[in-house]
């Protein structure tokens, strides 16, 4: 019989069947198409060999006028800066200061735990605060031991709280492995009988957030006089929301918003060890926003905009549907007057904006029901809102991805696209995600570009994870899509960094498409047909030998190779590998190196599958069109 070659479609489909996929690609994990034919996705290695605390929920590059290349990092814990690949620079806000003297200590014999007292301190567990102008103790707990920044661990009441004491001179950073704090603990002696004198200052950063959405059961979901009134729900709900930031950079310096909470200013010319400030303090500012969902810097016209922030006239009560923006070219002048170009909007429909992402020409608004298009007008209005969509919604704040004047989404059911009209995008891996969905912690999803293959990615929490371990992918150039498992809590395409850069596990970061490895460990990748057949399954089909079409190219491995897998099964029902004694399916899997001539097979079934995976070390490889030596053989 004369060799058949072997021809996929590109792509994944997990909508239909195996057996009515003939001629597609049915499960796939770290493959993705180009041209058309299956590849192994690129490795990744550290882009920093340190680390920093926290879940890292929102990342931003720019460039500084000395060309040094910069990214901010927001996490649950803390907000860094990262320069040049180096460390990573704390310049989380500042809260509040205590006057000297209105934080005292007590230690107890033998225990590193210290009791800070400061009345209506306003801290929450993990909170970080930096003592300043304490005395020791009198004994081992000395005043370097005090004076230094340190992690609370437990909230005892309103007025006092507790910390471990640490060795004197560390820095949070110099403590900080692989995500974690590991301190090396002081304790007390019996001297210690102090309380750290009249002049200790506590300065406290603004408070943590969350690492994962939080529920609990309420109260009273019932209406008046029916059931459940006045007792407990029984569905829980979400009652705190995750840690999410927003920033862009003005010039060199950067703004920065936590999502329901101050918006805060870091001048550069400052240097690291200067702390973003509140907006509202700087010189000048007049009636700039306190409180925001999320702020950006609109590129075409130079405003900074506010959403779901507080009006002018009400200052620190949120209003969740307005949208304020400054006067053009102003960090400061934030007041409407017929001079300037400041003033505000308000959205007609939903009851929060969720997620703004600018385009080349406009900046799409995302409410909880609907999608508005916001536009530059100039003079006297400044800005237009217009209603683009109803009845369409979003999975977070994160999860829709701008590629020019094209953005993408992943909405609670679908994916849409708007690129002038929203369009649903037909997906044929749809039920494969959203019926494996942790939609609790939805808000985790992050929608992340790779403009070098065409692709859109969604990292999101599968049905028995709470954090991001899996993702989905649509290749809009070829139009298809296929999917893996992947850790990553954010990801930041290339720009002014070769490789795309993400958040990934232990609280470091990591150059993507770099190398075939996972930080110099190797991963498993494969991709796996649907069955085929031949004649419609009329007859059986005996499998003699293969001609393989591997290119192993770009490969660091001395002798790269793929495992190469054809199963055959008799009916559609029948399991793959069935190992009872009555086995109605076999399989041969052999290497495949990039010089190996030809497989010899001896498979029968009535139909058959291919699959190509790797598991070794600096191995990439890329699928062509392999050939069959195959012929019918009977109908039994």
């Amino acid at each position: 019989m004369p060799l058949q070659k072997l021809q996929f479609r590109p792509g994944v489909n997990r909508e239909t069947t195996s057996y009515t996929n003939e001629g597609g690609w049915f499960d796939v994990d770290k493959v993705r198409f180009r041209f058309g034919m299956p590849e192994k996705i690129g490795g990744w290695e550290k882009f920093s060999s340190a680390s920093y605390l926290g879940t890292a929920r929102a990342m931003h590059p720019w460039v500084g006028l000395d060309n040094s290349r910069l990214i901010g990092i927001g996490t649950a814990l803390k907000y860094y800066i990262n320069q040049d690949s180096g460390l990573f620079n704390d310049v989380t806000p500042i809260r509040s200061t205590t006057s000297a003297g209105d934080v005292t200590f007590s230690a107890t014999n033998g225990s590193s735990v210290i009791t800070v007292t400061d009345t209506a301190h306003g801290a929450v567990v993990n909170d970080f605060v930096t003592f300043s102008g304490a005395a020791s103790l009198g004994g081992n707990i000395t005043a370097a031991v005090l004076n230094q920044e340190y992690n609370i661990t437990e909230i005892i009441n309103d007025n006092s709280y507790k910390i471990s004491a640490r060795a004197a001179g560390t820095t949070i950073s110099s403590i900080t492995v692989n995500g974690a704090l590991a301190p090396s603990l002081v304790n007390a002696s019996g001297s210690d009988s102090g309380n750290g004198g009249s002049s200790t200052v506590g300065t406290y950063q603004v408070n943590v957030g969350l690492d994962t959405t939080a529920t609990g059961a309420g109260w009273g979901v019932g209406t008046w006089g029916s059931d459940g009134w006045g007792l407990a729900a029984t569905t829980p709900i979400v009652t705190n929301t995750l840690r999410i930031w927003s920033h862009d950079n003005f010039g060199e310096d950067l703004l920065i918003n936590v999502r329901n909470g101050g918006i805060y200013y870091w001048d550069k010319t400052g240097g690291f060890a200067t702390r973003a400030v509140s907006l509202d303090s700087l010189s000048g500012s007049t009636s700039a926003p306190t409180i925001a969902k999320q702020i950006m810097v609109s590129d075409r016209d130079r405003h900074i905009i506010a959403f779901g922030c507080d009006s002018e006239l009400s200052p620190g009560v949120q209003d969740p549907l307005l949208i304020r923006f400054s006067s053009q070219e102003s960090l400061t002048e934030w007041a409407t007057r017929p001079d300037n170009t400041a003033g505000e909007l308000k959205i007609g429909s939903g009851s929060e904006i969720i997620a703004a992402v600018e385009t080349r020409q406009q900046i799409l608004v995302y409410t909880d029901e609907s999608l508005y298009a916001m536009q530059f007008l100039g003079p006297p209005f400044t800005f237009g809102v217009n209603l683009v969509s109803e009845n369409t919604t979003i999975m977070g704040p994160l999860s829709a991805a701008a590629v020019e004047d094209n953005v993408f989404w992943m909405g609670l059911k679908e994916f849409y696209s708007y690129g002038g009209t929203v369009q649903r995008l037909p997906c044929t891996v749809r039920d494969f995600v959203f019926d494996d969905f942790n939609l609790l912690q939805r808000e985790k999803v992050v929608a992340a570009t790779n403009t070098a293959f065409s692709e859109i990615w969604w990292f999101y929490p599968s049905g028995s994870s709470d954090t991001n371990d899996r993702y989905v992918v649509y290749n809009y150039e070829q139009q298809v899509w296929y999917y893996g498992t992947l850790s990553r809590s954010y990801w930041m395409d290339r720009g002014i960094f070769d490789n795309p850069i993400a958040a990934g596990p232990n609280n470091y970061l990591y150059t993507q498409e770099s190398g075939f490895d996972d930080d110099g460990s190797a991963f498993t990748a494969y991709i796996e047909s649907s069955q085929m057949d031949i004649g419609d399954g009329e007859q059986f089909a005996f499998i003699k030998r293969m001609i393989p079409d591997l290119t192993f190219r770009g490969s660091t491995a001395g002798s790269p190779s793929a495992n190469l897998t054809v199963k055959t099964r008799n009916f559609p029902g029948g399991n793959y590998l069935h190992t009872t004694d009555s086995a109605i399916t076999k399989s041969a899997s052999v290497p495949v190196e990039q010089f190996t001539d030809q497989v010899h097979l001896r498979l029968r079934g009535r139909s058959f599958a291919m699959r190509i995976e790797s598991t070794a070390s600096g191995v990439g490889w890329r699928l062509g069109s392999p050939r069959l030596d195959i012929r019918p053989d009977g109908r039994r």
